[in-house]
Formats: C-alpha cells, sequence, structure tokens
C-alpha cells in the first residue's frame, strides 16, 4: 500500500495517458510529449517554490499574483524601454520583494502564512490591474524568444525547468539549509531545541517562493505574448495540486522536487492537454481541475495516516522487543 501511495503520480500519469491515447492517436506522437514538458514548465517552476514552503507547513496564496504583477511590471519596462535584461532584472525582484514581505509579516508579526498570503494575492493583483490599466498588452517578438527558441534542440522552457528544478534539489539534497527545513517542517520546536533558527528558514522559503513565481512568471510571460487581467490565476492551487501530487506533504516536513514535484506538473499538464486533444467541452475544465485538487488531498490525507499508522507499529515493535 505504501508502494501503491508514494507511485500515486505515476500510475495516475499512466492510467492518463492510456485514456487519452486511445481517444486520440495523436496524443502519443512525441512532438505532444515535448508540448506538455514546454507547456508544464511555468507551473513547475511555480511549484519548486511552493514545495519549499509547503516543506516548512506552511502554505502560499499569492504566487499567482506575484506573476501577474512581476509580468505587469516587466511588461511596462519593455515596451517603453525596449530593452529586455533590465526588465527581467526587475521582475525577479519584484517576485524576491514581494517573497520578503510575506516572509517578513509572516515571521516577524507571527501572522497566519494563509491569511497574509491570501492578502498577499489581493494586493498584488490589485497592483497589476493598476498598471496595466485593465488592459491586456502585448510584447515585443524579441522578448518571445525566451520561450521559443531551441537550445541543443532541446526548447528553451526545458532548459529553464531543468536549471530551477537542479538547483532546488541541491539545496534541498546537499546543503544544510535543507536538512534545517525538513527539520522545521516536522516539529519546529525540536528543530529549535537542536539550535535551528526556524523563523529564518521559513522566511527564506517565501523569498525563494516568490523568486520562482517571478521566473514562471517570465516564462509563462515569452510563451503567451500577451498579458491580460486574468494572467496567473488560479496558479496558486495548480502549484500546490501539483507539489502534493508528487507527494509534498501538506503538513510539512515530506516531499521532493524531483521527482515529485516535476511529475505532479506534468501530469496536470497532461491531462489538460489530454482535453484538449479530445476535444472536451471547455466548461468541463474546472470541473477536472478541482479533481485533481481532490485527489492530490485525498493521497496526501491517506498517505499521512498510513505513515502515522506504520510508524506506531514500529514503535510497539521496538518496545516489545526491548521488553522480551
Amino acid at each position: 500500500m505504501k508502494g501503491v501511495l508514494n507511485g500515486a503520480p505515476l500510475i495516475l500519469f499512466v492510467a492518463v495517458v492510456a485514456v487519452f491515447g486511445a481517444q486520440s492517436p495523436k496524443f502519443l506522437a512525441a512532438d505532444n510529449f515535448i508540448n506538455i514538458l514546454v507547456q508544464a514548465a511555468p507551473t513547475a517552476i511555480v511549484a519548486v517554490g511552493m514545495t519549499f514552503v509547503l516543506l516548512s507547513a506552511g502554505v502560499d496564496l499569492s504566487v499567482g499574483a506575484i506573476m501577474f504583477v512581476a509580468a505587469a511590471v516587466v511588461g511596462k519596462l519593455t515596451v517603453q524601454f525596449n530593452s529586455i535584461w533590465p526588465a527581467l532584472l526587475v521582475m525577479t525582484l519584484t517576485g524576491i520583494l514581494f517573497g520578503a514581505l510575506n516572509a517578513a509579516l509572516i515571521t516577524w508579526l507571527r501572522l497566519i502564512p494563509f491569511v497574509v498570503t491570501l492578502a498577499m494575492q489581493f494586493i498584488g493583483r490589485g497592483l497589476a490591474l493598476n498598471v496595466t490599466e485593465t488592459r491586456s498588452l502585448s510584447l515585443p517578438d524579441y522578448f518571445l524568444s525566451l520561450g521559443t527558441e531551441r537550445w541543443l534542440g532541446i526548447p528553451a522552457p526545458i532548459w529553464w525547468l531543468a536549471a530551477v528544478v537542479g538547483l532546488a534539489q541541491g539545496v534541498l539534497t546537499f546543503t544544510p539549509f535543507g536538512r534545517q527545513l525538513y527539520a522545521v517542517g516536522q516539529d519546529a520546536e525540536a528543530a529549535r531545541k537542536a539550535g535551528v533558527h526556524p523563523r529564518r528558514v521559513i522566511a527564506a522559503v517565501y523569498v525563494i517562493s516568490g523568486f520562482c513565481a517571478a521566473v514562471g512568471g517570465i516564462l509563462a510571460l515569452a510563451q503567451l505574448g500577451t498579458i491580460s487581467p486574468k494572467f496567473g490565476e488560479n496558479k496558486e492551487f495548480m502549484a500546490i495540486a501539483a507539489a502534493v501530487l508528487g507527494g509534498t506533504s501538506l503538513f510539512g516536513g515530506r516531499g521532493k522536487v524531483f521527482p515529485g514535484t516535476v511529475m505532479g506538473a506534468i501530469l496536470i499538464q497532461t491531462i489538460e492537454n489530454g482535453l484538449v486533444m479530445v476535444n472536451a467541452n471547455p466548461y468541463l475544465y474546472p470541473l477536472i481541475t478541482s479533481a485533481i485538487i481532490f485527489v492530490a488531498v485525498l493521497v496526501d490525507s491517506t498517505r499521512s495516516r498510513w505513515l502515522a499508522q506504520w510508524s506506531r507499529r514500529w514503535i510497539r515493535r521496538e518496545e516489545e522487543g526491548a521488553v522480551s
């Protein structure tokens, strides 16, 4: 049972591919799977940042709004100054700034992450709508090259995703910060007694989440070429679903960026791609999205319950062994 729960994303992915492949032969084409990877890259990058937050037993509902406000800023700067790199720098700093604001409110004022990031979601969207004047904004063609070029024959978004995932996985696996993050997520008080500073760790994960949201926003903007008032909408829920489907616990302390979160994001994009391939009713998309989130939460809840039961059995066996 444990193996089934841990392999749930892969099992669901195979099932989804089988169902849509039977409905549409074009779905199984190699080009379509590359297209799925390209389309999943922005969500996966945002989900990487969300994984850090969930590992700390927190949540960040502001990532979609951060994507929107950062894209609005970079869109204005790119069109106004006809230069791409300063605009990208400002966009990244905007994401880090919003992440730092979340971190300050959560760690210094000790406010609840759900409330802080929900408020930041409305603040971010309000600022972005003010910057864009609620109008769609088209970017020049040279900006689109960030999302359409190929390097060594591989689409640029896949390289972006590989770089972010590699860096994140390296931080979680090989650095003291990664080990401290898992410790804080499992038991913050125990981590504090062991010499870890939970507030610093928690502050860092919200800055990382803001940075990843900005990078995901850059990539999504380069693929779409247009900023609309709905840019980044519901990305926070898709990021949470991707991370949880990939094995990251909503209760903190357990999860991986690779293959977990990446697999979750690809699974979600595969479902969306399959719905388009079979010409499904667009009104079904929200229902499918909500079903994905429900499955993600159900899998996480079931997995946590089983792990708790196995842990109790293991402790009981050790105690019985000690008595005998």
